[in-house]
């Protein structure tokens, strides 16, 4: 049996509409949002009596998906949004975008916030990293030539 895809990237977050609007405005399409709760959804994340509500955003090519949740049970019991890039565990999510500098531009009216610089890898990538919505990990990066 072979592996097909990755079906998502998770993100729990505070400010699920916030969120929302930020992954739009980076690019991504709003798929849809639902509440999950009851015996069956506990059991597969083992959380128990869960309740939370989810918005899957899709890349616009359709092949990548991220799921934004917003638990109202159980309580959060953790939070590692401002751990740099070299903490372990999972940490950020790339995208690939067209220009950069809009890009930036754009998301830094919704509170994003540059991380180092953006630097020039050969003459194959401009890269950087942003702090977004509830100072959330992202790197951006766009392909030369």
């Amino acid at each position: 049996m072979a592996l097909k895809r990755m079906d998502n990237v998770g993100i729990v977050v505070e400010d699920l509409g916030g969120a929302i609007d930020f992954f739009r405005e980076l690019g991504l399409e709003f798929e849809g949002q639902a509440t999950i709760e009851g015996e069956w959804a506990g059991r597969v994340t083992g959380l128990g009596d869960q309740h939370v509500e989810i918005a899957m955003m899709r890349t616009p090519d359709g092949h990548s998906r991220l799921e934004l949740s917003r638990f109202l049970r159980p309580d959060i019991i953790a939070d590692h949004r401002s751990a740099p890039v070299n903490a372990l565990g999972y940490l950020r999510a790339m995208f690939t975008v067209d220009d950069i500098d809009d890009t930036l531009e754009r998301l830094r009216r919704r509170g994003a916030q540059l991380v180092g610089e953006v630097i020039q890898y050969k003459d194959a990538y401009r890269l950087c990293y942003i702090r977004g919505p509830e100072g959330l990990l992202i790197g951006l990066a766009q392909e030369l030539g």
